[in-house]
């Protein structure tokens, strides 16, 4: 019959602290029964004395995924424990009772909290302050049955009890739209109290709320004058008692060896001045100082919706090289967010320093597209004679190399490694096919996610930046969606676009959140920065299932829609807007202006606005508001008229004769007659072949060439377009040695130098989007409905791919699809999860089968079509010089790098 797992909370693998008070549930059934499906399911409650709280009985339903609380809506500090059985199969019987699964919510209410904001701060930075020291004594006086420390902080901090760290997460409280939500996380530190005395330490830093924040030099306290903690730690005694330990006047302060951490520009850390002992009982504070109590947040202080930021792995020096300048420098092998460790023996007051970059140009560090950041971090050595462990604690680095300077002795590379922080993301999407290149930009992809899901979607890691880019993650979420499960993570984000948005007079959607740039910038109204607030929830949803991503934040989408449609009515349905970004990075733009793109911004503006009225059109229905779908829909209708009217002719060509100009009209359906969209699919094709397969798309764009030239039959040439090997193409960087996918198509150039603009950057995931392509197209598989019950498995091979494959951990369990071409013919493997039905249509077949759980083979002819793919329908066109302004790359390459290879 098989087993069922322990039900999970919300999109929690932890939830310790949860805050919502009746959480949805959801659980698999693993077995290996073909077409095995879930006819009832019971759900039982029990509380912390085993006393049932509510029981299901056998409910008839499939349903196994974010399946409605069962029981009455939990307290603040309430325990519950959940375990769930189902009946399915072809003889309809039971499983065994799953493993049981706690929850517990955190403080639910501002009437919970006792503590209040306490600062060392008596007026607002001029410049990096040292991290601060806090602590408190209390005593336990009786056997403690449990205990929890609720904390969180304006700016960022870590706990110690008795000497002890609590928890191993990072960069707490993360980075959220401080003015709106402040996010507090609940600890279990029964096991750390002791009876007698106990003392809880806190550090304490700047991070984003008081440290320096944007480019151009920046600016600090942006969200006020000081840094605070706020913790309440709750002791419950077997004897029924309860004792609160509250930040409040009674706490000390000093400093310690942490004489800066900044996040751009690194730490500063003195050795000599550590306080052994200084969160530990009976530690001398006399000489510390009082601290200043704030009011109570203003902000809404929630539970985390997804996971922390944590150390997820360490990577080893991988060599070293003396550069022209004589300096040391490590390499890593590959391109990294986080810090490094390091372990040294030397002087007291001898000094290391540790410089990071991602690239190296004339053989030294590359740190001019660093602009402003220092990320640069400083060791002074205690001198006890026993060798020294450092890592900096509140600042994170983007490189692959890294300078030391100072080393006391001869360099040891074993004595450092490269530290790897992240949001601690479950893995849920894996792709492979038989180019090594290929398989290399799909891990680009996954490792820039990597670098870039730190707490918040943004767009570099390393630079004077480190944004929540709204366009960024416009066109990435489907690619970040089948990759990870980050609907918690990306939903706490999208309540920040909509707190932020609100906020704002003319309810447009910023350009980053939370929103930290000053005018102009944060003046404007910006097509597809600002259909994020469509784009991301409708990729979460598609995902996940989750209709309530859509339910919160269907206000933002309908505002964001409703601003648009009121700039295109007032140009008679065209947006026409001097400001538009337009489609960034295209790889004509000059280094110095981005948005000189060969597509008009207006058009692209346009274009996204009818896809997004399309979607909101669409989300309505599904939340039952009947007439504002019907509203949205008749907007669509006249803005797709009036997008015709403007940028089409009547043969079907565009105003603006791009490969993205076409790729949006042909994707999101923008012709008025079937022969304009025959002339425009022509005439795509075309520009593809006459640009000798590179790529000429920027943001708007990339995400959907490779769609678009599928949909109207040209799959070879996404496929040939995939293969490209010159600049601009998704496969040079991989020729050039890159291990994260870069922000510009040639920030590297062809000779092995930096791109001379300033926005430079070599992790932005942006332009691999293209995986999301790779995992529905080149490998098949992709969800037929949100959530995943029902999978489509469509494959397309092409080029010159042997086989190709893709798997998603969907909320029913692993999806897999795969094919393989040998002797003639093609062989497609699929493995549907339990409870799930899968659509499958084989290569070369207009006929879709459909089958049950369990694994499927089908073996069918397959004939490649004959020749090579430019002599489909046009002759070969001469290749033109070019986009990046570059030539074919030939040297510079890394060391290691592989060389391209030729294609037919």
């Amino acid at each position: 019959m098989g087993r069922v797992t322990a039900p999970v909370f919300e999109h929690h693998r932890d939830a310790l602290g949860i805050g919502v008070a009746a959480p949805r549930l959801s659980w698999r059934t693993e077995t290996d029964e073909t077409d095995w499906t879930q006819l009832a399911y019971q759900l039982r409650v029990t509380g912390e004395d085993v006393a049932v709280l509510a029981d299901t009985g056998r409910v008839e339903s499939p349903d196994s995924v974010l399946v409605d609380w069962p029981g009455p809506a939990l307290a603040s500090r309430q325990r519950a424990t959940v375990q769930v059985r189902v009946w399915g199969g072809s003889d309809g019987s039971a499983t065994a009772w799953s493993p049981p699964a706690t929850v517990e919510a955190g403080l639910l209410t501002r009437a919970d909290w006792q503590a209040r904001p306490v600062t060392p701060d008596s007026q607002p930075p001029d410049g990096p302050l040292p991290v601060a020291l806090l602590r408190r004594a209390f005593t336990v006086d009786a056997p403690v049955a449990s205990a929890r420390l609720y904390a969180t902080a304006y700016g960022v901090y870590e706990t110690e009890i008795n000497g002890v760290r609590v928890g191993d997460e990072v960069l707490e409280p993360g980075w959220t739209s401080y003015h709106h939500r402040l996010r507090c996380r609940t600890h279990d530190v029964t096991a750390l109290l002791r009876p007698g005395g106990n003392a809880l330490g806190a550090l304490l830093g700047e991070g984003w709320y008081t440290g320096r924040l944007g480019w151009d030099g920046g600016r600090r306290a942006r969200y006020g004058p000081h840094r605070a903690l706020l913790a309440q730690l709750e002791i419950r005694y077997v004897d029924g008692r309860t004792h609160t330990i509250v930040t409040d006047r009674d706490w000390r302060w000093t400093t310690g060896p942490l004489l800066r951490s900044e996040l751009y520009d690194g730490e500063e850390y003195d050795a000599r001045h550590e306080r052994d002992g200084w969160s530990e009982p009976g530690h001398d504070d006399h000489d510390w100082h009082p601290l200043h109590e704030l009011p109570f947040p203003a902000a809404d202080v929630v539970a985390p919706t997804g996971p922390p930021m944590r150390r997820t792995r360490t990577v080893p020096v991988r060599g070293v090289r003396t550069t022209p300048s004589g300096r040391t420098v490590v390499d890593f092998g590959e391109n990294v967010v986080g810090r490094l460790r390091i372990r040294v023996t030397g002087p007291a007051g001898h000094r290391v320093t540790l410089r990071h970059a991602e690239v190296l140009d004339g053989g030294e560090l590359a740190r001019r597209p660093l602009r402003d950041a220092a990320a640069t971090d400083t060791y002074v050595l205690r001198g006890s004679g026993a060798p020294e462990t450092y890592e900096p604690r509140f600042t994170f680095h983007g490189f692959r190399y890294a300078e030391i300077d100072g080393w006391p002795g001869e360099f040891d590379p074993t004595c450092v490694k490269a530290v790897v922080v992240r949001s601690d993301l479950r893995r849920t999407g894996w792709f492979t096919c038989s180019d090594a290149l290929v398989n290399r930009l799909h891990d680009n992809a996954v490792a820039s996610l990597h670098g870039n899901f730190l707490d918040l979607p943004t767009d570099c890691p390393q630079r004077d930046e480190r944004l929540g880019w709204t366009g960024d993650i416009a066109v990435f979420a489907p690619t970040a969606a089948f990759l990870y499960d980050c609907t918690g993570m990306l939903g706490g984000w999208l309540r920040d676009l909509a707190a932020e948005q609100f906020a704002r007079h003319d309810r447009s959607v910023p350009l980053v959140v939370p929103d930290i740039l000053d005018p102009p910038m944060a003046d404007g109204v910006h097509a597809l920065w600002g259909d994020a607030a469509v784009l991301v929830p409708w990729a979460l949803y598609r995902a996940s299932g989750d209709i309530e991503v859509l339910r919160s934040q269907y206000p933002s989408m309908a505002a964001w829609l409703a601003l648009g449609a009121a700039r295109a009515e007032a140009g008679a349905g065209v947006w026409r807007d001097p400001g538009q970004l337009g489609d960034w990075l295209d790889p004509a733009a000059p280094p110095d202006d981005p948005a000189a793109a060969r597509t008009d911004a207006d058009l692209v503006a346009c274009a996204y606005l009818v896809h997004s009225a399309d979607l909101v059109a669409e989300v309505a229905e599904l939340l039952d508001e009947k007439d504002d779908a019907q509203c949205h829909r008749e907007l669509a209708a006249r803005l797709r008229a009036a997008f015709a009217a403007e940028f089409v002719t009547p043969a079907g060509r565009l105003s603006s004769d791009s490969q993205t100009a076409y790729s949006l009209a042909l994707s999101f359906d923008l012709f008025s007659t079937a022969d304009q969209r025959h002339t425009a699919a022509r005439r795509l094709a075309h520009l593809v072949r006459r640009s000798g397969f590179r790529i000429a798309t920027g943001f708007a764009g990339t995400p959907l060439i490779c769609d678009a030239l599928c949909a109207v039959g040209e799959t070879r040439l996404a496929h040939r377009m995939l293969a490209e090997r010159h600049c601009p193409s998704w496969l040079y960087p991989v020729t050039m040695g890159a291990t994260t996918v870069w922000e510009r198509w040639d920030s590297l150039l062809p000779d092995g130098t930096v791109n001379p603009g300033q926005m430079t950057s070599f992790n932005h995931y942006a332009l691999g989007s293209v995986a999301d392509w790779l995992h529905r197209t080149v490998a098949g598989l992709a969800p037929a409905e949100p959530g995943w019950r029902r999978i489509r498995v469509a494959p397309r091979p092409g080029g010159t791919l042997t086989h190709a494959w893709a798997a998603h951990l969907t909320p029913y369990g692993r999806a897999e699809a795969g094919w393989r071409i040998e002797g003639g013919a093609v062989t497609v493997d699929v493995r549907v999860p339990p409870g799930v039905r899968a659509e499958i249509s084989l290569p070369g077949s207009d006929t879709t089968v459909e089958r049950g759980a369990g694994r499927h083979e089908f073996t069918v002819p397959y004939d490649a079509p004959p020749g090579p793919v430019t002599e489909i329908g046009h002759p070969l066109v001469p290749r033109e010089p070019c986009d990046c302004g570059t030539a074919a790359p030939t040297t510079g390459r890394p060391p290691g790098a592989p060389q391209p290879r030729a294609l037919p």
